[in-house]
């Protein structure tokens, strides 16, 4: 290939995984305008939404080998609104608010801390292990704020009674982001690859489970997870 041919492909929009991208960025929006006027169900399924296309805009990328700079960009401004700023307007709107300047002050840490996570993971590509997240990642941390959200509106749980509650999870998540907790990243699951039967079976099993009550189920999920990375690091310290 040649110099100007590199830089040609250096400078390339790709389409198809851009659309993916778009998408979860436009499912971001969605939320916060459906969060604005008290859909809070749809709002927070929107968030999950974005969670699913923006798992897929890298791994098309790499399949049609249309990886850019500019994609990479365009993700983590598209991670910033679905996963960074929706959440934190979404709780907002739903409980947080009636904490005043406490409420909106535990939002703008989840917002703060989701900006510095994405800035600190693209200084970070290829200096740290694949295997681990340093922080909590912003999308698990969306889903942390989401499925609360989606859990209290769904079982008719009053707003007013899980306004600290509420302001503890999502500040307490963004501060997780920029924690230096490691969280298990799952990106050494090959897909490609072959697995035993029983893993099939497990992975339909827990899709199933999760469809029988998502707003709970998921809630649950999130919640575990996040605080894999202190209980971890608490073991890790006990056991040295």
């Amino acid at each position: 290939m040649t110099d100007m041919e590199s830089r040609s492909k250096s400078r390339a929009v790709y389409l198809l995984p851009n659309l993916f991208t778009s998408a979860a960025l436009f499912s971001g929006f969605y939320a916060v305008v459906a969060g604005m006027h008290g859909s809070f169900e749809a709002a927070a399924t929107a968030i999950f939404i974005a969670m699913i296309l923006d798992g897929f805009d890298g791994r098309v990328a790499r399949l049609i080998d249309g990886e850019s700079e500019f994609g990479a960009q365009y993700d983590s401004m598209s991670d910033l609104v679905a996963f960074g700023v929706a959440p934190a307007l979404v709780s907002l709107s739903w409980a947080l608010s009636d904490l005043g300047k406490v409420g909106w002050m535990a939002a703008f840490i989840f917002l703060a801390g989701a900006a510095l996570r994405l800035a600190r993971f693209n200084a970070m590509i290829g200096t740290v292990d694949k295997k681990y997240f340093v922080g909590l990642a912003s999308p698990p941390a969306a889903a942390l704020v989401a499925s609360l959200v989606w859990f209290c509106s769904q079982e008719g749980i009053s707003s007013t009674g899980m306004t600290w509650f509420g302001a503890v999870v999502v500040a307490g998540a963004g501060l997780l982001m920029v924690s230096n907790f490691k969280y298990y990243s799952f990106k050494n699951f090959d897909i490609k690859g072959r697995v035993p039967f029983v893993v099939l079976l497990a992975i339909v099993v827990v899709f199933s489970i999760v469809f029988i009550d998502p707003a709970r189920i998921l809630f649950v999920l999130a919640f575990v997870y996040g605080l894999s990375g202190p209980v971890m690091f608490l073991f890790g310290k006990r056991f040295k």
